[in-house]
C-alpha cells in the first residue's frame, strides 16, 4: 500500500496528545498525509482514534500503523499482546489495524513469544500487515521464522546522519519497506552544511531536503513529526522535489554519524 502516493511520506504522531495533538493530526490529513505511525507508547491512540473519526475523508483512504512493546509486560506473556492489540483496536476506533509493529524488542525470548500472536492476529483479520520497529540484521533473521506473513514494513532511525546502508540492505532483500522515523535527525538536519546548499538550490528548507533524501532511496518510507501546522504542511513540500544525482551525492557524502534514540539496553549491530 506504501505504493500508492499518498502514503509514501508518513505523519509521525509521537508526543502529540490532547488537544494539541488532535489539531496536529487534523492538519496532517487535511494536507494530504493519509499514512499516520502512532504507538501504545506515545499513549496517543485515543487522539489518532479522535483524528480517524473526525476526518473528513473515509477510514479506507488511511494507512493507520501502530506498534506494541512487550518489555511493558514483567512475564511476558501471549496474553498481553493479544490484550494490548484489542485496546489499541478501541482507542484507534478502527476495525482492522493496517500495520501493526513490535516495538523496541528486548531479546529473542521476547521476539519468540510476540511475532506468533502477530500471526494470529492476522489470522483473526485484525491486523492488515506486520512489521517490526527498532530490530537489528540477526534480529530480523529469527523473524524469518517466526513470521506466517510476509514482513511488510521493518522501522527505524534513518535520515543523512544515519544512512542504515546494512539493515536498509536486509530489509530490502525481504521485499519489506523501510519506515524511516526521526528523519530530520531531531532538526540538526538544520546545521548541515551539504543540506544547506542543496536545501537554497531548490528553494526549500532543510527538512524538506532530508525528506527528499530519503524518498530517493529504494523502498524507504519517511514518518516526519511536527506540531506545527507550517511545518507539518511544508514537509509535503518533499514529494515534488527531485534531487539530481550531484544533490544525492553531496548528501550521501556527509561523514557525521549521530543516533538520536540509543537507549542503554539497546544492543545495535
Amino acid at each position: 500500500m506504501f505504493d500508492r502516493e499518498a502514503y509514501r511520506l508518513g505523519f509521525g504522531t509521537y508526543s502529540l496528545t490532547g488537544e494539541d495533538g488532535i489539531d496536529a493530526l487534523a492538519t496532517a490529513i487535511d494536507s494530504g498525509y493519509r499514512h499516520l505511525d502512532t504507538a501504545r507508547l506515545y499513549g496517543n491512540e485515543t487522539e489518532v482514534g479522535t483524528a480517524i473519526e473526525t476526518a473528513a475523508v473515509d477510514r479506507d483512504d488511511l494507512f493507520v500503523a501502530t506498534k506494541i512493546a512487550h518489555f511493558e509486560e514483567p512475564e511476558k506473556t501471549p496474553e498481553y499482546v493479544r490484550n494490548g492489540v484489542e485496546e489499541s483496536l478501541s482507542r484507534l476506533g478502527v476495525d482492522t489495524i493496517d500495520l501493526l509493529y513490535h516495538h523496541w524488542p528486548r531479546g529473542d525470548d521476547e521476539i519468540e513469544t510476540v511475532l506468533p500472536v502477530f500471526n494470529e492476529l492476522v489470522e483473526a483479520g485484525h491486523v492488515e500487515h506486520v512489521g517490526v520497529s527498532n530490530y537489528t540484521p540477526s534480529d530480523l533473521e529469527l523473524a524469518d521464522d517466526l513470521l506466517e506473513p510476509s514482513l511488510y514494513a521493518a522501522q527505524a532511525e534513518m535520515h543523512p546522519f544515519l544512512p542504515q546502508d546494512d539493515l536498509r540492505a536486509a530489509v530490502r532483500d525481504r521485499d519489506a519497506y523501510f519506515v524511516a522515523y526521526s528523519p530530520i535527525a531531531q532538526g540538526d538536519v538544520f546545521d548541515a552544511p551539504a543540506i544547506s546548499a542543496v536545501a537554497d538550490k531548490h528553494d526549500v528548507n532543510e527538512a524538506v531536503v532530508s525528506l527528499a533524501w530519503l524518498l530517493s532511496k529504494d523502498g524507504v518510507v519517511p514518518i516526519p513529526r511536527s506540531e506545527t501546522s507550517d511545518h507539518i504542511r511544508s514537509n509535503r513540500d518533499a514529494l515534488d522535489v527531485e534531487l539530481d544525482d550531484d544533490d544525492i551525492e553531496r548528501i550521501d557524502g556527509i561523514d557525521r554519524r549521530l543516533r538520536c534514540e540509543d537507549p542503554s539496553w539497546m544492543e545495535w549491530e
